[in-house]
């Protein structure tokens, strides 16, 4: 008996098509080549969400980021949300962590794991991917940030969750604040401020695995010291008068002040990005108190070992 043996046609890939190798100096520092783009310091006005339609309004730097994707740094995308009195709107993005603050506004959330009612000065976090439906029982704005980026790079999606929808509420955050504030030894350190953290991740000690949030108070009259981290910032001006700004800088002059700084004035309701690697001080000139809130994906670089931060100490 004869048996014809078929043979399989596997089709031959150009291995080497896409290889590149580089003389070693000439691309260590993609950076400084400008291989990689620079983040820029940018500023995002609170009228972008001051009026009109129930929408998402992202803070898109995609251009300058040179990404396929929205995002307003490598790892991280913000977004303000707008949402009209009476209405709601759906958020679902291809994330682990959701970060919501409620810059004005009250309402609730809808979730896979149940309703979360929120109020002015909340802040939420939710593990991503699945949709969640914002009613608004007055008019609502969010300052909204996730990692989707930093999936869309890896090119990854989400396959679990790693924690619960986490609520913060305004109350719980300013009495933490208050006692961080009247601790005896406050004076003697570079800010006045609280770290959100969540109990599942103690290694870290941030509200989420990759993203970091801290809310401050910056007191009439006052500097705090330049500081960097590897970490982009997007600073959100919770509260502030004419005459607080930030300074932002890649280098310090000997005397501790930022060398060519950029300043960043802060407006109420506005945010701001501080690039990785940049220092930066924040400096309230005027005559009431200044609240900051930052969200970082600091998580993610405390939990690989590069978050680098250094901190200007006078002698």
């Amino acid at each position: 008996m004869n048996i014809a043996i078929s043979e399989k046609v596997i089709p031959t890939i150009a291995l080497t098509q896409d290889a590149e190798i580089f003389e070693y100096s000439k691309a260590a520092d993609p950076i400084s080549s400008g291989a990689t783009p620079r983040i820029p310091v940018k500023t995002f006005s609170p009228e972008l969400y001051a009026s009109g339609a129930t929408r998402v309004i992202p803070l898109d730097l995609s251009k300058e980021l040179k990404t396929n994707y929205p995002a307003t740094g490598p790892g991280v995308l913000a977004s303000f949300v707008r949402i009209r009195a009476d209405e709601s709107i759906t958020t679902s993005a291809d994330a682990t962590s959701e970060f919501f603050y409620v810059i004005t506004g009250k309402g609730h959330t809808e979730t896979e794991q149940g309703v979360i009612e929120w109020n002015e000065g909340d802040i939420f976090v939710l593990p991503g991917m699945a949709a969640a439906v914002h009613h608004a029982a007055a008019e609502t704005a969010f300052y909204m940030v996730n990692d989707s980026p930093l999936l869309a790079y890896l090119g990854v999606e989400k396959s679990k969750n790693r924690f619960q929808p986490t609520l913060y509420t305004h109350a719980m955050i300013m009495t933490e604040l208050e006692r961080a504030k009247n601790d005896p030894n406050a004076g003697k350190r570079s800010r006045v401020s609280v770290l959100l953290a969540n109990k599942n991740f103690d290694q870290t000690l941030t509200i989420t695995h990759t993203l970091w949030s801290m809310f401050g108070i910056v007191p009439p009259g006052t500097r705090q010291l330049p500081h960097r981290h590897q970490s982009v910032a997007l600073d959100f001006a919770v509260e502030a008068k004419p005459g607080v700004y930030t300074l932002i800088g890649p280098e310090l002059n000997p005397d501790g002040s930022i060398k060519d700084a950029i300043r960043v004035d802060w407006v109420k309701g506005a945010a701001f990005i501080t690039p990785a690697g940049y220092w930066h001080e924040h400096v309230n000139e005027s005559g009431a108190d200044a609240y900051v809130m930052p969200i970082q994906d600091a998580g993610l670089h405390s939990y690989l070992r590069t978050l680098d931060i250094q901190f200007y100490l006078e002698d």
